[in-house]
């Protein structure tokens, strides 16, 4: 098992990047925050504002974690889709840009502050429903779609990464369902014991990035440390 002495948690105001922070922090880990209101703030929907913020957080680097823990299931304006009937424009972008496309900007902007050398992870929060061959009740089709593509950019990024960082691990992580104002409305249909709070997720995603190896690089683990098939 392998310490974290800089992290670095993209969406951290939320349940789950929050309660990670906190914990980091507890342990005496140096933790910065980002988020819309942080300083310096960014937004997905803003790269300029992505790469201002990594430049200006270039003193504090390297950063040996960078967790992205942003995530969007439903707003006031739309919510998962239970039929293809439902499928809108404007609820996919912005599924998209939080899920998958601002991820994916994040790492452009900020892996360049991690180290080539010594042990580092880069991981992003994932969901089991983006599994392709686990998907057995379907719906939730802008949701799935924007998860498995997130879990697909992680696996190419991993590859690349394992040719220019070493002893990077790139991760997916799905936490199970956390009791956020993400599943809040679906919160019923989650069977005794398996709502979890934001900490003891939290607990156990560390748990996961910390065992994690090279081996696992490019996967997607869940909270026990099971790898959540494509």
């Amino acid at each position: 098992m392998t310490n974290f002495s800089n992290a670095l948690i993209i969406g951290a105001p939320g349940g789950i990047g929050g309660a990670i922070a906190d914990r980091l922090e507890s342990q005496g880990m140096k933790v910065t925050r980002l988020s819309r209101s942080s300083k310096p703030p960014i937004d997905f929907a803003d790269e300029t504002g992505l790469a201002a913020a990594a430049e200006a957080l270039r003193t504090k680097a390297p950063y040996d974690l960078v967790l992205l823990a942003s995530g969007i299931l439903h707003s006031d304006d739309f919510g998962p889709e239970k039929s293809w009937k439902m499928l809108e424009k404007s609820a996919l972008e912005q599924v998209f840009l939080v899920n998958t496309i601002g991820p994916m900007l994040a790492a452009r902007h900020f892996l360049p502050l991690m180290p080539r050398k010594g042990r580092s992870v880069f991981a992003a929060l994932s969901a089991r429903v983006g599994s392709i061959t686990d998907n057995r009740l379907g719906g939730w089709y802008g949701y799935r779609a924007s998860k498995a593509a997130l879990n697909q950019f992680i696996r190419t990024l991993s590859i690349e990464l394992g040719r220019t960082h070493e002893d990077l691990v790139a991760l997916a992580l799905h936490p199970g369902t956390v009791d956020t104002d993400l599943s809040e409305p679906f919160q019923g249909n989650v069977p005794d014991g398996k709502l979890f709070t934001p900490d003891y997720s939290a607990e156990k995603l560390i748990a996961v990035m910390r065992e994690a190896t090279s081996a696992d690089s490019g996967k997607h683990i869940d909270w026990a440390g099971e790898e959540v098939h494509p």
